[in-house]
């Protein structure tokens, strides 16, 4: 009589094999998480961003470049753009400064505390210029920077100007009576709900609004007058509208001086033909914060954008 060697595994064995697996898994699992973590830590917590080029030379022209729009939390926050100016004229062996500058413009706060800072170092250091050359666009906020140099140098198909202000937004009151929703908006102060998209256009808050956009516009006009001086023609039609001119017609009309790039500026006009970078550059740390952010947030971000408000 022959013997049987395929036994049937004990229940509590095949548990036993199923609860170690499952172990294992959770341990890996963990594992990569806590990996994750500390290697996140270790990135935001480090900083592996270069601020400013090095260099032998006794004398060179500093350079602070302002690229894209002029807001707090991004690349041309004033916090940042103040911090690279000062830094460059704070080196003894600065002899120049050029802000290049190529924005559509932005925050009007922004701009207008990079425009002071500028004046309040240009005073610092009499003896040190600062000269704005525009790239592609220099507008609205971008220009108010700009004013507040000694000179400003073109490309003549550079895009100058937009010297104005507004404030946009979106109705949907329409759009919910269509769909039958009802908004149910709750205040303390009849004026809290400034302008909400979802209610009835407030004649009163209308005006408001647009007294509170003259006020601004009134000062970024002022800036432009006292940085440009006699050099800008007044009684252009649509200076101060909101216009865009070409850098050909922004020489004609004062808001620009001459043509010229970065290294015609330094070599000719500064007479310091080496450049060196200020410009605080990006970190890897904040690289990788906003690309989590994006990541993690992308889907948030579209429905915001869906109910924008000013405010």
């Amino acid at each position: 009589m022959s013997e049987n060697n395929n036994q049937t595994p004990n229940p509590t064995t095949l548990d036993n094999l199923i609860e170690q697996r499952r172990k294992r898994r959770w341990g890996i699992f963990f594992k990569l998480i806590i990996t994750f973590y500390v290697g996140f830590i270790i990135v935001v917590t480090s900083d592996f961003g270069s601020t400013v080029q090095t260099s032998t030379a006794s004398e060179h022209t500093a350079l602070v470049e302002l690229k894209g729009v002029i807001d707090s939390e991004g690349a041309a926050s004033a916090e940042r753009i103040n911090a690279s100016l000062k830094a460059a004229f704070d080196d003894k062996r600065t002899v120049g400064v050029i802000l290049r500058i190529n924005s559509p413009g932005g925050s009007p706060v922004q701009s207008g505390v990079i425009y002071d800072e500028i004046q309040r170092l240009r005073a610092l250091h009499p003896k040190i210029p600062l000269y704005v050359v525009i790239e592609e666009i220099c507008a609205s906020g971008g220009y108010y920077v700009a004013a507040a140099a000694d000179k400003i140098f073109v490309d003549k198909a550079s895009l100058v100007g937009s010297i104005g202000v507004l404030m946009d937004g979106f109705g949907f009151e329409e759009t919910l009576k269509k769909l039958g929703v009802e908004r149910r908006l709750l205040t303390a102060g009849e004026n809290k709900g400034f302008l909400d998209p979802f209610s009835p256009v407030s004649a009163v808050q209308q005006q408001h609004a647009k007294e509170m956009l003259s006020e601004i516009h009134q000062q970024f006009i002022d800036a432009v007058k006292k940085g440009r001086g006699d050099r800008l023609k007044t009684d252009t039609a649509g200076l101060f509208s909101g216009l865009v001119w070409n850098g050909s017609k922004s020489v004609k009309i004062g808001l620009a001086d001459d043509y010229g790039t970065v290294d015609y500026v330094a070599r000719e006009i500064i007479k310091a033909e080496e450049i060196l970078d200020y410009t605080q550059q990006e970190t890897l740390a904040e690289r990788f914060v906003k690309r989590v952010g994006v990541s993690f947030g992308g889907s948030l971000s579209q429905t915001l954008l869906n109910t924008v408000k000013v405010r």
